[in-house]
């Protein structure tokens, strides 16, 4: 038996009859009619035709998926607040939500992206719970269910929790669970509408948000560190089902496999924990029907004796055909990486001319401090240029492949500038949290200008000296890692057309809450709680305010009525402990805040 909160009333529920969010299927069971009574009238549904179409006028009032559009470029064309009125920006209304309370350095952060369909608001906690919000008076949101997963909120398993936010299709929402879990409720009740396991192995589990594409439900295993092997699945929104499964690291004898060089100096089996999760949101490309996600480092992490080879798909965009899985190309970042440089981060899909010629390009701010433009049509290299104040892991890319000068293929183990050996210290630049994690940038479509924001400084990595013990599901480091200068944080734009920086601005602290952006305007949220929209073409604040809160979320713009409102989820702390006593001591709660002018 589950319990529902609707309206203030916590009712029981069961789980429903799987498709009964569909128009043409069975209502699900209520075990009370004030859950009826207290509901919504049926909103219009969030069908495959209004997801392709996020980019247009219809829709600009709306955030329908995690990342804005398919290209994830996290735009919205909403232009009632400007760099010249924004300073008239206040506080329209805040809601706070229930869940798990995050301590300083330990499990928990709000971090999901606000989702807004026609004055409705969804959001998550750390444990992936949804919250479905009215917001329609434009003064206030009311809550009008919080659907329980059924999960056990246990606050010591896993660590470092987090949610990424849901994701909305036909009259479903759906959410994706730390315990591998994937839950669709219904959206006018907040019934559970199916309930499907698909992490099934021990240790893996879901933070990264869900992707609707066309039919299907993608979801990727986000729970690498834990020595698991990742994969990415479509599911089927009827009922949950697995539709297709695409592993990120191969098993012997599929392609890719020879980069598992585990019985060559290695250990055995060593691609069955071999990491490469995804747990940012992926891209969409409708005209060649393809799937962009990143993807994380190999594991353990520190400690490339372990697993010799490049190993293949980890620190990787892959292209997969959306309707069967399967790879198209591949574009590998860092090689046999050692550093901890995930590329999970946004793969951002934009058409500019690169010397005189339109190219389709992918953009992404390498977690290595690298920012590449890629050819989405086949993943061949156009540039690359750090973005980071510093960075001292390589010397630079060769100009034809993009790899690392460094790299050899010959070798089973790289050496980069920073090399990789058993019990001495490897200082590396960017940290190992890298410029840009799993937080999103953003690009502006009318001009091709990409923006980010994210973490300035090094860290000492100590690999171990002796092969590390493996317990699936507990973060699988290889070696003990430390920021002994602290760090910092910073906010900048690059045209993808050049590689060139555009603009850059510096932050007191490190930056955990990515960018959104509207027209001249770039939206942020920092840890000691200031969320500020800084203007687009040189960086400089132009309107901040402190809710004494710490932001790891993104924001979302949207509309009411016409009315243009900005929202953002405040609370936890995450992985931002660098030894500034404000931000540790910083009181937590979780709060959802929205703006207007």
């Amino acid at each position: 038996m589950r319990k529902l909160w609707v309206g203030g009333l916590m009712v029981a529920t069961v789980i429903g009859v799987a498709g009964a969010a569909f128009a043409d299927a069975k209502p699900v069971e209520t075990a009370a009619p004030a859950a009826a009574a207290a509901a919504p009238a049926a909103a219009i549904p969030v069908t495959p035709e209004r997801l392709a179409n996020t980019s247009d006028a219809s829709e600009a009032g709306n955030w329908l998926l995690v990342n804005k559009t398919y290209d994830s470029n996290r735009y919205s064309p909403l232009d009632e607040i400007t760099p010249d009125n924004v300073s008239g920006l206040k506080l329209a209304f805040a809601v706070p939500l229930g869940g798990l309370e995050a301590d300083a350095f330990g499990v928990g952060a709000l971090e999901g992206t606000v989702l807004a369909k026609d004055g409705f608001l969804y959001a998550t906690d750390a444990w992936g719970t949804p919250y479905k919000i009215d917001a329609t008076s434009g003064k206030q949101g009311k809550i009008l269910w919080i659907g329980d997963t059924g999960i056990d909120k246990d606050p010591g398993l896993p660590n470092l929790l987090a949610n990424r936010g849901a994701a909305l299709y036909q009259n479903l929402v759906i959410t994706n669970l730390v315990n591998g879990h994937v839950v669709a409720f219904d959206d006018a009740t907040g019934q559970v509408v199916w309930d499907v396991q698909e992490g099934k192995d021990q240790g893996e589990g879901f933070t990264g948000p869900p992707l609707v594409v066309k039919d299907k439900i993608i979801v990727g295993q986000s729970n690498g560190d834990g020595a698991t092997r990742g994969f990415i699945a479509a599911l089927d929104p009827k009922d949950g089902s697995e539709v297709w499964r695409f592993y990120t690291v191969p098993e012997p004898g599929q392609p890719g496999s020879e980069t598992w060089k585990c019985d060559q100096g290695g250990v055995p089996n060593c691609w069955k924990t071999g990491g490469g999760a995804s747990w940012a949101a992926g891209a969409y490309d409708a005209a060649t029907n393809t799937l962009y996600y990143g993807t994380g480092n190999p594991v353990p992490m520190f400690d490339p004796q372990y697993r010799p080879g490049d190993n293949l798909y980890t620190n990787s965009t892959i292209a997969l055909d959306a309707d069967t899985g399967k790879l198209k190309w591949y574009f590998q970042y860092t090689p046999g990486d050692y550093h901890d440089y995930d590329e999970i981060g946004a793969q951002q899909l934009v058409d500019v001319k690169v010397n005189g010629e339109t190219r389709k390009a992918l953009a992404h701010f390498g977690r290595n401090g690298i920012f590449y433009t890629l050819d989405r049509t086949n993943g061949s290299f156009i540039q690359g240029t750090p973005y980071v104040n510093k960075l001292n892991w390589t010397k630079g890319l060769d100009p034809k492949t993009g790899l690392p000068v460094e790299y050899d293929p010959s070798k089973s183990i790289q050496t980069y500038i920073t090399a990789a050996k058993g019990g001495e210290v490897n200082n590396m630049c960017p940290n190992i949290q890298g410029g840009i994690n799993y937080w999103p940038s953003a690009i502006d479509p009318t001009t091709g200008i990409a923006y980010g924001a994210g973490i300035e400084g090094c860290s000492n990595v100590t690999p171990e000296t002796k092969a590390p013990t493996v317990t699936p599901g507990e973060t699988f480091l290889g070696g003990e890692y430390a920021n002994p200068n602290g760090t910092k944080g910073s906010v900048f734009a690059y045209d993808v057309a050049t590689g060139k920086q555009v603009a850059k601005g510096d932050l007191p602290y490190p930056n955990y809450s990515g960018v959104s952006l509207s027209p001249g305007l770039v939206w942020s949220g920092q840890l000691d709680g200031t969320f500020a929209a800084y203007d687009a073409k040189t960086m400089e604040p132009r309107w901040s305010i402190n809710m004494g809160n710490s932001f790891l979320a993104p924001p979302t713009i949207f509309a009411i009525n016409g009315k243009e409102y900005v929202a953002i989820l405040g609370g936890g702390h995450g992985l931002a402990d660098f030894g500034y006593p404000e931000l540790k001591n910083l009181p937590n709660s979780n709060m959802l805040y929205v703006f207007s002018l």
